[in-house]
């Protein structure tokens, strides 16, 4: 079967497509490899497949593979085409074959189709982390007893929010030659698996406290690796937050996540010789944080100005608003 054809009874087996699945997409026409299923191992469920139509998603006619989706067949064949140079030189028995999990395929397809969509360039910067930090230890008792979790991703979730919403335009997404705005700031953070990465979103950040950020991240966090995530809690994002740095990278280079237009990347928090303005070193927390942005929409300027508010509102934060 092509990309973009309707998929056999076989294909949707190896799927795990339940019955009420398969018809939703064999009536609309929907080629569900083009979802990012929220169930184990990221099967498409019956909510997923409603949500993509619900957003007016492009379906495809029987008949029809020049339309939305057949402009994508290019890149999934590609990605899932056999390549003989992987075991070019290989003895049979000097390698092992394993299937992708329909989860990592569905990964991978969505990372080729937002390179191939988006116009990637990164910039990067370096951010003073050392009084969040002071806020963070006076404040960590509290906010556990509170059932929250005062984490450096609460405050840079929150920063972000700032950012997203004096900068809108990196709050958008890009439908054809229109741009579109969201006046919702939903913020996905991911979280790795043992199965994979999934993107749950704090919906509407933006009117949320400190707090009620942490709450939420401890409680996505939770779900997503207790395998208890609804659809809904991956639906809608309008930028993403990925956390390199908690695995001891400097920095990252993330890809967008579609059809959002940026993505932040944070690397490790860590102690560093700093140059003050009076000439005196010092050791201060600092650490990387890259943006990516789709070039398409957003200039350098622009993605400077989103984060010269993150960088302010981290390094300035105050107390009190913790």
């Amino acid at each position: 079967t092509e990309p973009g054809e309707a998929l056999s009874a076989a294909e949707a087996r190896s799927l795990r497509l339940s019955p009420v699945v398969r018809k939703i997409a064999r009536d609309h026409h929907i080629d569900v490899r083009n979802i990012m299923g929220s169930g184990a191992g990221g099967r498409v469920t019956k909510e997923d497949i409603l949500a993509y139509i619900d957003a007016g998603a492009p379906t495809v006619a029987p008949q029809d593979t020049g339309g939305a989706m057949a402009r994508q067949a290019p890149v999934q064949a590609a990605l899932l085409a056999p390549n003989p140079l992987a075991t070019a030189g290989l003895e049979p028995d000097r390698y092992e074959r394993t299937p992708m999990s329909v989860m990592r395929r569905k990964i991978a397809e969505h990372m080729v189709l937002s390179k191939r969509i988006s116009a990637h360039v990164h910039s990067a910067f370096e951010i003073d982390f050392t009084k969040v930090d002071e806020i963070r230890k006076a404040k960590k008792s509290e906010y556990e007893q509170a059932g929250g979790k005062l984490t450096y991703m609460s405050f840079i979730t929150k920063a972000c929010a700032e950012g997203l919403g004096k900068v809108p335009i990196v709050n958008a997404s890009v439908d054809g030659t229109d741009i579109v705005y969201k006046k919702d700031i939903n913020i996905g953070v991911a979280v790795a698996l043992d199965w994979g990465l999934i993107v749950p979103v704090v919906k509407n950040v933006d009117q949320m406290n400190l707090l009620e950020i942490s709450k939420a991240i401890v409680d996505l966090a939770a779900r997503a690796r207790d395998k208890k995530l609804k659809p809904e809690d991956v639906q809608g994002g309008t930028f993403t937050i990925t956390n390199p740095g908690v695995f001891g990278a400097l920095f990252g280079m993330p890809i967008i996540n579609q059809p959002q237009v940026a993505i932040v990347g944070v690397g490790a928090v860590e102690r560093r010789p700093v140059v003050l303005d009076d000439n005196a070193i010092a050791i201060r927390l600092r650490a990387y944080m890259t943006i990516g942005y789709d070039h398409r929409v957003i200039d350098g300027a622009v993605a400077d100005q989103f984060m010269q508010v993150v960088k302010k509102t981290i390094e300035n934060w105050d107390p009190k608003d913790a």
